[in-house]
């Protein structure tokens, strides 16, 4: 069980990593390394499925139960 010191501290651990992770500065920096950088060659069948979660994701498309 927490105390409550401890979980006040961990509140603001994560609002400070919030705030640090969606600073511009860190989307720059993010953007030079390799695993986050935009490829510009995709095929297109992956295209095309990241296509389709765009979609889903901006909710024009409804999922279906399978």
């Amino acid at each position: 069980m927490m105390t409550r010191n401890k979980a006040e501290k961990a509140e603001r651990l994560a609002a400070e990593v919030r705030r640090q992770f969606g600073a511009e500065a860190m989307t720059r920096f993010l953007r030079t390394l390799p695993a986050f950088r935009i490829e510009t060659d995709t095929h297109d069948r992956f295209r095309q499925l990241l296509d389709r979660l765009d979609r889903v994701e901006d909710g024009s498309t409804r999922l279906r139960r399978q």
